[in-house]
């Protein structure tokens, strides 16, 4: 298999996104709205970081045939800048939303549901058609993470029915959180070289091809829930690129702290 540098950025972007929204969903450990939602949310995030482990893991044996360069798991997680990171800004927004008052405002609930609901729902689609990758390792780790993500799917999907067709705060905060969450999926189907390259290459996807059975999906839940699509726009956000909002250097403050305090610990 020839590789390539979109080859490896391509494993990364899946890596860098499901390593960020399993730090900020594991925020709500010792702190869910009750104690099943707890463990829930606690096992969802250690799923999105088992992906992202064997996908670094991936990434690490591709960049090593593609540059000589000799890099672990760790290094990809903790030891990376800022720009290096190419996760989907959606990832990294904080929980509380649109609703509050000031930055220190407790966490949402329902932005954690919405966002968990359209980034799964997209992974779906992706993940399966992932399984058919001229690249087996990353074919191998599709088929693992669908089971994974198919609970995510369901799990999310429950719980916005039951927030939108629920009371009326329950209704009024999946409303807003999806109003909220809604443009930054524009970003998971903006078409750029990196996927030129990997359709080309029979690697994956380009994600703009699953667009319309993604919103299908999306448009089958929140009729159920009552929720009320919103407009699209035009603003396309740019993580995939390295481009972030001001949230995502306090989330790699929080994940890499540790670490770079004490390089090269182990216990």
């Amino acid at each position: 298999m020839h590789i390539t540098p979109q080859h490896l950025q391509y494993v990364l972007r899946l890596a860098d996104t499901a390593l960020i929204l399993g730090q900020r969903n594991a925020e709500w450990c010792g702190h869910g709205p009750v104690l099943e939602e707890d463990i829930a949310l606690s096992n969802m995030s250690l799923d999105l970081i088992g992906q992202a482990r064997l996908l670094y893991t991936h990434a690490a044996t591709l960049e090593q045939r593609l540059t000589g360069r000799s890099r672990t798991e760790d290094d990809y997680a903790y030891f990376r800048a800022e720009r290096e990171f190419a996760s989907y800004t959606l990832a990294e927004l904080p929980h509380y939303g649109p609703l509050c008052g000031t930055a220190q405002a407790d966490k949402d609930y329902a932005v954690t549901i919405v966002r968990n609901f359209l980034y799964s729902a997209l992974m779906m689609h992706l993940w399966t058609a992932l399984t058919a990758s001229t690249d087996g390792q990353l074919a191998a780790i599709a088929s693992k993470s669908i089971k994974e993500t198919s609970y995510h799917v369901h799990h999310a999907r429950e719980w916005l029915i039951r927030f939108g067709d629920g009371t009326d705060e329950s209704h009024r905060r999946a409303q807003a959180a999806l109003d909220y969450l809604m443009p930054y999926t524009r970003e998971f189907f903006s078409a750029d070289a990196v996927e030129q390259s990997i359709a080309a290459a029979g690697l994956g996807p380009q994600t703009s091809e699953l667009e319309a059975a993604w919103l299908d999906d999306v448009r089958a839940a929140l009729d159920e829930a009552t929720l009320t699509l919103p407009e699209a726009v035009q603003h396309i956000t740019t993580g995939k690129h390295g481009e972030h909002s001001e949230h995502m250097g306090f989330v790699l403050a929080e994940l890499q702290g540790i670490a770079r305090q004490h390089p090269g610990a182990t216990w």
